[in-house]
């Protein structure tokens, strides 16, 4: 019998659903992500509120997380079974759904963007390197990690288009940035207004 759709998906969100921002800081007795700055549990937040090394823990966390599902989840459940091409793109959007909207912070999760980063490394890892590379450049010239963000998103499925990738993985990786996206839908009103907080600044009320 075939590995389940379902059985990959659910195992992928459980693991995409450890919420790496709050282990860390309670792990350094630090204040908890989610009661300061913009009450996020991704790096970013976590940058903001307890430091870098706190937050770098938790992006090398969430990125791992992306990587397993992709990597690991699918052939330990098939246990020998044929994997089959939809196996892998339910683990994908599984352990984004989880980390999005973990059961363990009250389904108010993250916004996705590492481990987007950590699933595409493994699965796509050129167009996740350029997508890595216009994020850089993007939150160097302008201090947006928001910004840099949604054009790494937007980045990453054209990418994968250009370099001949199977449209498993390249419908994933759209489907994937679209929900970064979704997520972002906030910080897009804010840089529209130019009110969107920079990397390095006292937050402002609201920013991500």
């Amino acid at each position: 019998m075939s590995l389940s759709i379902f059985a990959v998906f659910f195992a992928a969100a459980l693991l995409g659903s450890i919420p790496f921002g709050i282990l860390v800081t309670r792990l350094f007795g630090l204040s908890d992500p989610r009661a300061g700055g913009s009450g996020n549990i991704g790096a970013t937040n976590v940058i903001r509120t307890s430091g870098w090394l706190p937050g770098l823990l938790t992006l090398a966390g969430d990125i791992l997380k992306g990587t397993l599902a992709v990597a690991w989840i699918p052939p330990l459940l098939a246990a020998g079974s044929p994997l089959l091409p939809f196996h892998q793109p339910a683990a994908a959007l599984g352990a984004v759904a989880g980390h999005m909207f973990s059961p363990f912070t009250g389904f108010k999760g993250g916004k996705g963007v590492a481990t987007g980063l950590g699933i595409f490394l493994y699965w796509m890892p050129v167009p996740a390197g350029w997508a890595a590379l216009v994020f850089a450049g993007t939150v160097a010239a302008t201090r947006y990690v928001s910004l840099g963000s949604i054009l790494a998103a937007c980045t990453l499925p054209l990418a994968g288009a250009m370099s001949g990738h199977p449209d498993p993985a390249v419908i994933t990786s759209a489907l994937v940035a679209a929900f970064i996206i979704r997520r972002h839908s906030d910080n897009i009103r804010r840089l529209l207004r130019g009110e969107e907080n920079r990397l390095g600044r006292r937050r402002q009320e609201g920013s991500s």
